[in-house]
């Protein structure tokens, strides 16, 4: 038998240990919101302290941001049902009202229609309104911070609607951005904003352009994989 499994308690998780004779590095490995190490099979247990020590804090991370993944459930558009912005989940509220509007109240998003227009297409169109106003102005806040940051000047920020990215950076210096990403935690919203900012300075995708980013958002590794995982997920 090549592989045997134990369990190694860290800072508030348990791991699995899977020793192998077919590894002679460590490796740390955060899946699903559960830590596993795979490690040569003679490795010391001290060896394995120091190595989940050092990695602690993107143990945690890791684990954040599983917590905070974005259900998959279509939506009904239904008072009840759970609506994401910035990470946070708030309880959809649908009321009849003499006039359209949507607000965050006591950890409800509340929607209010005239009666007549009591359907899941108007509900869901008086949100996709809400989330985008939002946006336009989260994004210009998050721009204005971080470009300081970074060092550089965009011309324009735009709010649009893109099928298969989350931002663009043009060579005329205007950046765009997908309207959706204010689903998403705050922090992945800061990652995204300043990978498209780096563009400013570097219109690649290379070590140096990854060292920018690096620089602001040093956990972007995490967030590039956290929208891989939770991207399609990400609808209103």
């Amino acid at each position: 038998m090549s592989a045997q499994a134990e369990l190694f308690t860290g800072d508030g998780f348990v791991a699995e240990v899977i020793r192998t004779n077919r590894r002679k590095t460590a490796a740390i490995k955060v899946n699903e919101g559960k830590v596993s190490l795979v490690i040569p099979k003679n490795l010391p247990d001290s060896r394995i302290e120091e190595l989940v020590a050092k990695k602690t804090k993107w143990i945690h991370g890791k684990i954040c941001l599983h917590k905070q993944a974005v259900p998959s459930r279509p939506k009904e558009y239904v008072s009840g049902e759970s609506f994401t912005y910035l990470g946070r989940n708030y309880r959809l509220k649908v009321a009849v009202g003499a006039t359209k509007s949507v607000r965050l109240k006591g950890g409800q998003l509340v929607v209010s229609l005239p009666e007549r227009d009591m359907s899941p297409e108007k509900i869901q169109q008086a949100l996709t309104a809400w989330y985008r106003k939002h946006a336009e102005e989260k994004l210009a806040e998050k721009v204005k911070r971080y470009a300081a940051v970074v060092g550089v000047t965009p011309t324009a920020v735009k709010v649009k609607s893109f099928k298969s990215r989350w931002g663009s950076c043009h060579s005329n210096g205007e950046l765009q951005f997908n309207w959706m990403i204010v689903i998403a935690p705050n922090h992945i919203v800061d990652y995204v904003v300043v990978h498209e900012l780096c563009h400013l300075k570097e219109h690649n995708h290379s070590p140096r352009f990854w060292k920018c980013v690096e620089q602001v958002v040093p956990d972007y590794e995490m967030c590039r994989q956290w929208l891989k995982d939770n991207g399609k997920k990400m609808l209103v």
